[in-house]
Order: C-alpha cells, then sequence, then structure tokens
C-alpha cells in the first residue's frame, strides 16, 4: 500500500524543518535561493542563468540576485564554460551540498512519527 501524506501533513513538515533552519546558525536562504540551489544540486548540469530563470519562471535579474546572495555565502560557484568564454555555468559548492544534506536532515527528523 503506498504511503501519501495529507497537505497538512506536509506543510508540517517542511515548517518542522524551515523552523529548526532558521534556529540553526547556517544560512536562512529564501524560497528563490533554496529552489536555486536545489535546482544546480540536483538537476543534470549545466546550469546557466538563462536556464534557471526558465526552470523557475523568473527573470534573469532576479536570479542573477539570488546567485550574488548564494554566492557570497559560499553555497554556489560560478565559472566560465571553457568551450564558450561567454557562457557561465552555476554549479553547487562542498559547502552548498552540506546544506542541502543538514536541511534534508531536518526534513526527515520533522517527519518522523508520520509512518504509523
Amino acid at each position: 500500500m503506498p504511503f501519501s501524506l495529507t497537505t497538512r501533513q506536509v506543510l508540517e513538515v517542511w515548517l518542522g524543518a524551515v523552523r529548526e533552519s532558521v534556529r540553526g546558525t547556517g544560512a536562512g536562504l529564501s524560497a528563490r535561493q533554496m529552489a536555486i540551489l536545489l535546482v544546480v544540486s540536483i538537476d543534470p548540469p549545466p546550469h546557466t542563468v538563462r536556464g534557471l530563470a526558465v526552470a523557475l519562471n523568473v527573470s534573469k535579474p532576479a536570479i542573477s540576485r539570488a546567485l550574488d546572495s548564494l554566492g557570497k555565502l559560499g553555497l554556489v560557484r560560478r565559472g566560465r564554460d571553457p568551450a564558450d568564454r561567454r557562457s557561465v555555468h552555476i554549479r553547487p559548492t562542498a559547502k552548498g551540498s552540506a546544506y542541502l544534506d543538514q536541511f534534508a536532515k531536518l526534513i526527515a527528523k520533522a517527519g518522523e512519527g508520520l509512518r504509523r
């Protein structure tokens, strides 16, 4: 039998994870920043500003601002494409991957006890 959650249960799990995240000492990311970090970490590369704007249906300037913040936090890195120096690729850093790993653990912890 498949395990399914109600909308409220899903939101309670997300709230639990976000609540623990903001209580911690790590970066408090906006929804847009989190979405970008997730896309560049989960979806197959390469990732560009244009591609992220299309994937998230937001403007390129909004993506650039979020990337600036993520870069300052050390969670993503921009680098030139050696094959096309005009193109900039975005990658998660080790710190960015560790951040998502920790956040995944917060989600799992918040969801404990739902399977009964």
